[in-house]
């Protein structure tokens, strides 16, 4: 497996995908990110991000049946796939490395 790299929104919009589970789409999953973050989230920016990491093979869409209240849209929900689990357990991974390996001085900004 190669190395997976993510810039911060998109691992941050994976990560909360995961923790959505089945209810993960795209207003659960910008409420939720702003809700953890503090941050707006345009969703445009969101949409983006999720069409790149499903293009990429971390995230599979699906659509859920059609709404009255949603004019007869379907919402589409999202899934973080095997390969986007073991891309998320690398970035942790070398994250965790790297704070490992940060000299006496960050001790102090540990949490």
């Amino acid at each position: 497996m190669g190395k997976h790299y993510f810039g911060e929104f998109e691992e941050v919009v994976l990560l909360t995908v995961g923790v959505l589970e089945e209810n993960a789409y795209g207003v659960t999953i910008k409420d939720e990110i702003e809700q953890r973050t503090g941050k707006k989230a345009s969703i445009g920016a969101l949409h983006s991000a999720l069409n790149r990491l499903e293009k990429k093979g971390y995230l599979q869409s699906s659509e859920g049946g059609a709404t009255t209240e949603r004019g007869g849209r379907r919402k589409r929900y999202f899934r973080v796939t095997a390969y986007g689990k073991r891309a998320l357990i690398q970035s942790k991974d070398l994250r965790s490395e790297l704070w490992s390996l940060l000299p006496e001085w960050s001790v102090k900004f540990k949490t």
